[in-house]
């Protein structure tokens, strides 16, 4: 025997704001989600599986019209001709309480009530699904502390959608405990809420499957449902399906070796070259490139953020076309003389460190620097305005963190210069 587990497919959310990225793709983005529920659908049909578990979070709160809901019932009827039942149960975004449209479902879907925990029975594979829906999206009780007791000689499956324990990013809802799940009896906890793949336990197995489609950079990796095999004894065994169409990475540029800035562009590219070699299919990537290290070239850096983003865009689309998408680019570098090193020579510099240190103290300089920079920003042209996130702060008068960016920054670059070198 063989089910599919999935679930916070959130159907259509990628919408949500992505398109508003520079340069983002945003046709592939309109459609992952449903794109990687078709393909689930498809892996679904190809296994001859037995039947599908949705743990949750279908959909990402009210639709904004009645499509995304003809889209779930048109890929339902396509496992109800293939002979597969599914079991669906509401999380926190498809409560009742946040539903206003409703479709009639095709007979193969199966709903877990939401007033009280139900028990679904199959019983020609002697499988019994236990679980209850939200109500409200907003349910701190604990649910589980309610389902019914195993049904003996069955596979007893639990669906919960839940925050567990111990999932600080995710909303407490619907709270329990880990050992309080592996106490109730039951074979698998087919579990959701929780956007990362977990496997929490094998005895028994407790699981989340993670959400099908990555929707931005905080969901990074891998994305998609599980497969799991049983028999007579029991679980025999669970392995991810990987489902997604579109993957975010988090890519770490070292560019303590780099010089100025066609180093750190060289190994940039070299980065990225690697990122895309590294793959195992030709999914499209959208990638948040971090530029980190002690470097010498770390004053050269300074304020040429925008800059850099344009320039790994190119060096993006020369080298993986519209596969590859520089989400976001930042700079994370250190001078590579530290404070203490600076400070322990001597001359104008280490005399310069000492003024800068004493800087942010002095209340009168900081409030005239702010005025004087408020000026200049006054006269600058939109386009250097946009490109600047520092400008933000120089209008609200904040100028404390600029300050503290520039001042090593500014040291960095002139004992870099003293020593010889470009």
């Amino acid at each position: 025997m063989k089910f599919i587990h999935t679930a916070d497919i959130h159907l259509d959310s990628p919408l949500c704001g992505l398109a508003s990225y520079q340069n983002a793709p945003t046709q592939q983005l309109r459609g992952a989600s449903r794109e990687a529920f078709t393909r689930l659908i498809d892996a679904a049909i190809d296994e001859a599986v037995d039947f599908m578990v949705i743990a949750g979070d279908l959909y990402d709160g009210n639709w904004r019209d009645y499509n995304t809901g003809h889209f779930f019932v048109r890929e339902m009827g396509r496992l109800n001709q293939a002979g597969i039942p599914v079991f669906l149960l509401y999380g926190n975004h498809d409560a009742e309480s946040e539903m206003t449209r409703r479709l009639t479902l095709p007979a193969n879907v199966h709903l877990f009530d939401s007033r009280k925990p139900m028990t679904h029975r199959i019983e020609a594979l002697r499988v019994a699904l236990h679980g209850r829906s939200f109500k409200d999206a907003a349910t701190t009780e604990n649910l589980a502390a309610g389902y019914p007791d195993p049904l003996p000689g069955w596979l007893n499956i639990g669906v919960l959608h839940t925050a567990l324990e111990g999932y600080a990013a995710h909303a407490r809802y619907a709270p329990c405990s880990l050992a309080e799940l592996q106490a109730k009896g039951y074979d698998y906890w087919a579990l959701g809420h929780v956007h990362e793949y977990a496997m929490l336990s094998e005895s028994p197995w407790v699981v989340f499957p993670g959400n099908l489609q990555g929707r931005h950079i905080r969901e990074a990796g891998p994305r998609g449902a599980v497969l799991v095999t049983a028999s007579e004894a029991g679980v025999q065994g669970v392995e991810r399906l990987i489902v997604d169409v579109l993957r975010w990475e988090r890519l770490q540029v070292d560019v303590s070796e780099a010089a100025d800035l066609p180093a750190v562009l060289a190994l940039a590219g070299r980065a990225l070259e690697l990122l895309l070699l590294a793959q195992t299919g030709s999914w499209p990537l959208a990638v948040r490139v971090n530029i980190c290290g002690r470097t010498p070239a770390h004053g050269a850096l300074f304020g040429l953020e925008a800059q850099l983003r344009e320039e790994i865009l190119a060096l993006a689309s020369a080298l993986g076309g519209e596969r590859l998408w520089i989400e976001k680019l930042k700079l994370e570098t250190t001078a590579a003389l530290g404070a203490e090193q600076i400070g322990a020579r001597a001359g104008a510099i280490a005399d310069l460190q000492a003024l800068l240190a004493e800087v942010p103290q002095d209340a009168d300089f900081m409030r005239g620097l702010a005025e004087d920079l408020q000026q200049l920003t006054a006269k600058a042209p939109l386009e250097l305005i946009e490109a600047l996130p520092e400008f933000k702060a120089i209008r609200v008068g904040d100028v404390a963190a600029i300050v503290a960016t520039v001042a090593p920054a500014l040291l960095a670059q002139l004992a870099h210069a003293e020593q010889g070198q470009p």
